[in-house]
């Protein structure tokens, strides 16, 4: 399983969309979950963030999420995407989940 949600991470299934819900749809929503809360097997097997808890919504910034995706995580559980996605769908995709519209989606 994690060698899949890895693969799903990597590849840029975006279609080259600039639009942060399709993005994340698409590139996110495999491990964090399609509402950005991530499944217990997700949390369990890799520690994947729950991207709605308020402990991160306390401290989500725009920057935040941009250097996560950009580099990946400290663990390297999530992989870096600042390869896969362009600047301009990394900074759609950061908008996207650190404003509050992320979370009332849900």
């Amino acid at each position: 399983m994690l060698s899949l949600a890895l693969a799903a991470c990597k590849a840029d299934a975006s279609g080259g969309s600039t639009e942060g819900p399709t993005i994340f749809e698409t590139m996110c929503a495999t491990c964090h979950g399609p509402g950005g809360k991530p499944d217990a097997a997700m949390i369990a097997r890799m520690n994947v963030r729950d991207l709605t808890g308020p402990e991160f919504r306390a401290r989500v910034t725009v920057e935040l999420v941009e250097k996560q995706v950009r580099f990946g995580s400290d663990n390297k559980l999530m992989p870096a995407l600042g390869t896969s996605l362009k600047p301009e769908q990394i900074k759609a995709v950061s908008e996207w989940v650190a404003s509050d519209d992320f979370v009332k989606r849900r």
